[in-house]
């Protein structure tokens, strides 16, 4: 039977009273965006924010706890943007959609922060799940003006990543997000190369990794490569390209376990528990693949959503994996 975890990729929106708070204590242009250097007053905005999250995956009834990222001005280009060997560019257009963030422009060299580790230090939970940018949308989304090629960048970053998870308190999994894998996916002589890096960021932990992918499903040989990467389980979106994720699935396979984007994280329609089960039961019918644990999860971060819509969502989500426990 397979085990179902209820869980998401991360990256909260903001309760409106932390967005005005902000808003009054450091105001909302490029030059007030997170730094690393905020006083006591917004980083007690940012640490309520962050207990609301943990409050609200709680209530919900989620099986992994995130630290939902409050600080995240720039999505998944963060924790470069924070370090002291990166300065800021211009606004950048975060993929095709309508947001932005600030190009990290690497100085210099990428040495570990710790940043992320004392987000996650704050999650008093015993069911905590980390989050990171994969290695590769991290390279991907980032501009080098430090390291002599494409090749030694990437190295950087993947050793730059697996620093700041060797700082991290004790995690149940971790979640690296790659996007980039179906974005811009690498060139047909890089996927190795690529997926050599996700395995190196992996091996940093002993937590259970899961490779979560979206906006689309991930280029043949690119997955291919992806399966060579020693990782529990990859992601797929069902929601932007189901018939192409399955047949991944099904032509080469995939890891034990399997992280399934069942719900829209950029579509305010809340689906039901029972709509959530029925595309479990569909993709469960439609591979030839027995899992032995199935992240149920959104397909993409949460961000995009207002609040009550999000919080919605998270009840799906778990309630989701409580009744097709029950009907398995």
């Amino acid at each position: 039977m397979t085990e179902l975890v209820a869980t998401t990729p991360g990256l909260y929106p903001l309760p409106d009273w932390a967005k005005d708070e902000l808003s009054e204590l450091k105001g909302h242009q490029k030059g007030d965006l997170i730094a690393g250097d905020e006083g006591p007053e917004v980083l007690d905005v940012y640490e309520r924010a962050r207990t609301d999250a943990v409050d609200t995956q709680g209530n919900a009834g989620l099986d992994r706890t995130v630290e939902g990222q409050p600080r995240w001005d720039d999505m998944l280009a963060h924790p470069l943007t924070v370090h002291e060997n990166v300065e800021t560019g211009g606004i950048i257009r975060y993929y095709d959609n309508n947001n932005f963030y600030r190009d990290p422009q690497v100085q210099g060299e990428l040495t570990p922060s710790g940043d992320v580790a004392a987000e996650l230090s704050a999650v008093d939970a015993t069911d905590r799940q980390a989050v990171l940018p994969g290695p590769y949308s991290l390279f991907d989304l980032a501009t080098d003006e430090f390291y002599d090629d494409d090749a030694e960048f990437l190295d950087a970053v993947t050793d730059f990543l697996a620093g700041e998870i060797a700082e991290f308190p004790t995690h149940e999994t971790l979640f690296l997000l790659e996007p980039s894998l179906v974005e811009n996916a690498p060139d047909d002589d890089d996927n190795e190369h690529a997926s050599e890096a996700i395995d190196r960021v992996a091996a940093a932990t002993d937590a259970d990794v899961v490779v979560h992918t979206y906006w689309g499903s991930i280029p043949e040989r690119t997955y291919a490569h992806l399966m060579d990467a020693d990782v529990d389980a990859i992601g797929f979106d069902f929601v932007a390209d189901a018939d192409e994720s399955l047949y991944n699935i099904n032509e080469y396979g995939t890891k034990d376990a399997v992280a399934m984007g069942l719900v829209d994280g950029q579509n305010t329609l809340v689906e039901s528990p029972e709509t959530i089960r029925d595309r479990v039961e569909w993709v469960d019918e439609n591979t030839h693949t027995e899992f032995d644990r199935a992240y149920l999860t959104s397909n993409t971060e949460l961000f995009y959503l207002p609040v009550n819509r999000f919080e919605a969502k998270l009840k799906s989500l778990a309630d989701a994996a409580t009744l097709a426990e029950v009907d398995a």
